[in-house]
């Protein structure tokens, strides 16, 4: 609730008057039943058509002037209901991007992806109920009970026994339904995580002809967020009938009783039609007032999961003034380092031990599932160690601010990523003061440079979203030239040349070699020919460095990389 009321602090002038004119508005209304009875006695029931006109007239007046009071507190109700919702996306999209890779792997892209547009949107409606009718509707209520007490005591205790039928039903219905709009949410991230999953890998699934599984699995899920809605919705549906009945029985009553009053001589037959509009309004409101609890109930349950997100904190630390790098010291130093991933069974990596030179170019090779990724992730500080130092340029990673560790560091994932926009846009993401040289200097070192220049426009070429009209290996080498136009001291390519031709291959290694200033590169490769000319290659098996030295030295002292590399060698993947 902190982070919503935060968020509304920007709109409390707005959040003052909604409630304020809506309430003004609740007040002409229950001076219309008073009005009716007017016209009834002193009109119609002696004939008078002039008094009919004039309170005719007063009635239209205040139509107008309740119209006027309820479309201003409307605006403003919406005002700072979508204005603190797009405060509370933006702040969560700001949080999202503060959380490390551990915290996000834990919460889950679906889920994020839920909380910042259904929740949002939910809470939206939330605060813009509440602002309209969470004080109006009691307001009416009890409005309507005293204008009744105020015309006959007696019959207002029927109003009393009805307003507490009413709100029995109305409670018990809440009680029964909250918990299950929370449940509903859940399972909404569910459905979500499964259509992005399909819409991302669209093509693997028809590659292996999986589109009926998909669709079942899908259906599947989509079937039980629907049982669950449509039960909520059943017992929700239960409350208009049985406040209807509640209501009809207690205007029986009233009728029944203001009749015998009626005859007796304390009351007139415009005070019955009083007594009957406030059960109506009241009626009326409970029911608002219900539904205005529903969407509170949803509001709150969505609120809980925005802050669930917002409350957790990023474990990793940066300090605002770092250390500065050592250039006469090692590049990379790890000591000792293990990690193990949140709620993971086991180490990913264990007692990892290495030395690198500035400028030396490493290779890290293994079999799928040894560590590799992990290992160059701990460089960067994507993640942090849970035993052992990573140092680099002779500090301690976690000595380094955010802003110095990632423009020492470049790294171009496995997965080429890129953005929506034109080809110069995503090359600026490594440096945006960058200029057309240093753009063109990256794509010719990172061999991509030719294709580009065949583009009809050139730097300014579109990328659709994820780089879907780019092949598989230009995606590859414009993330590298993405790299590079950074100048990072320490470049990791993350098996990110496994797209390219050997031929390619071979050229952009070759380019990394003379770049013009000093670099560090680190290598991760499924294949021997791509690091057999590093200058150290660290294999690794289980998460443990099971060797490391040069190509040569590792096929005499190494039976895992030889292993490897014969295996390559007999296909004829090992010439480079």
């Amino acid at each position: 609730m902190k982070y919503l009321l935060r968020a509304l602090k920007a709109y409390r002038l707005q959040s003052f008057l909604a409630p304020l004119l809506k309430m003004a508005e609740a007040t002409f209304d229950l001076l219309v039943p008073m009005v009716v009875a007017a016209i009834v006695n002193r009109g119609i029931n002696t004939g008078d058509t002039s008094y009919v006109w004039r309170m005719g007239g007063l009635l239209l007046l205040m139509a107008l002037v309740g119209l006027g009071f309820a479309v201003t507190a409307q605006y403003f109700a919406a005002r700072a209901a979508i204005g603190s919702a797009s405060s509370l996306r933006a702040q969560l999209f700001r949080h999202i991007q503060r959380l490390g890779w551990g915290e996000a792997d834990t919460l889950g892209t679906s889920t994020l992806i839920t909380r910042m547009t259904s929740d949002v949107n939910q809470v939206q409606s939330g605060v813009n109920m509440f602002l309209r009718l969470l004080l109006r509707s009691p307001f009416v209520v009890i409005g309507a009970f005293v204008c009744a007490f105020l015309i006959d005591a007696k019959i207002s205790l029927i109003f009393a026994a009805a307003i507490l039928g009413m709100a029995l039903i109305v409670g018990t219905i809440m009680v029964i339904t909250a918990p299950r709009y929370r449940r509903i949410q859940g399972q909404l991230d569910q459905v979500t995580g499964a259509t992005r999953e399909n819409l991302s890998g669209v093509r693997v699934i028809r590659a292996f002809g999986m589109e009926d599984r998909e669709t079942e699995r899908f259906h599947s899920l989509n079937s039980i967020l629907a049982r669950h809605q449509r039960q909520v919705g059943r017992i929700s549906a239960l409350m208009n009938p049985l406040t209807l009945v509640v209501v009809n029985l207690g205007v029986i009553f009233v009728l029944q009783a203001g009749a015998r009053a009626v005859d007796e001589g304390p009351l007139l037959s415009g005070e019955i039609i009083a007594l009957v509009n406030y059960m109506n309004q009241i009626l009326v409101e409970l029911v608002k007032m219900a539904q205005t609890i529903v969407t509170l109930s949803r509001a709150l349950a969505s609120l809980k999961r925005m802050e669930q997100v917002l409350d957790t904190e990023p474990q990793m630390a940066f300090p605002e003034e770092g250390a500065l790098p050592d250039a006469t010291a090692p590049a990379v130093v790890f000591d000792h380092v293990s990690i193990c991933y949140p709620d993971a069974g086991a180490e990913s990596l264990t007692d990892i031990s290495f030395r690198v030179k500035s400028g030396q170019t490493v290779g890290v090779i293994g079999s799928t599932g040894s560590g590799k990724s992990s290992l160059v992730h701990l460089i960067p500080r994507f993640y942090d160690a849970t035993d052992g130092k990573v140092s680099l340029f002779g500090h301690p990673a976690t000595e380094y601010s955010r802003v110095s560790l990632r423009e020492m560091t470049g790294i171009v994932p496995q997965r080429a990523q890129l953005f929506a926009g034109t080809i110069r846009s995503n090359l600026l993401w490594g440096n945006e003061d960058a200029d057309e040289t240093a753009l063109w200097a990256a794509l010719k070192a990172a061999q991509a440079a030719d294709f580009v220049r065949e583009r009809p426009l050139g730097l300014n070429d579109p990328v659709e979203q994820g780089g879907r009209n780019l092949s598989g290996g230009q995606r590859q080498r414009l993330t590298i030239a993405r790299a590079l136009v950074r100048k990072p001291a320490i470049l990791i390519l993350d098996d990110s040349a496994s797209a390219l031709d050997y031929a390619t291959d071979a050229a952009l290694r070759k380019a990394l070699r003379s770049l013009d200033w000093p670099v560090t590169v680190f290598i991760v490769s499924q294949r021997t020919a791509s690091i057999r000319h590093a200058d150290l290659i660290l294999v690794l098996d289980d998460g443990r460095l099971v060797g490391s030295g040069t190509h040569e030295e590792l096929l005499q002292t190494c039976p895992v990389y030889r292993e490897i590399h014969e295996s390559q060698y007999q296909k004829g993947d090992a010439r480079a």
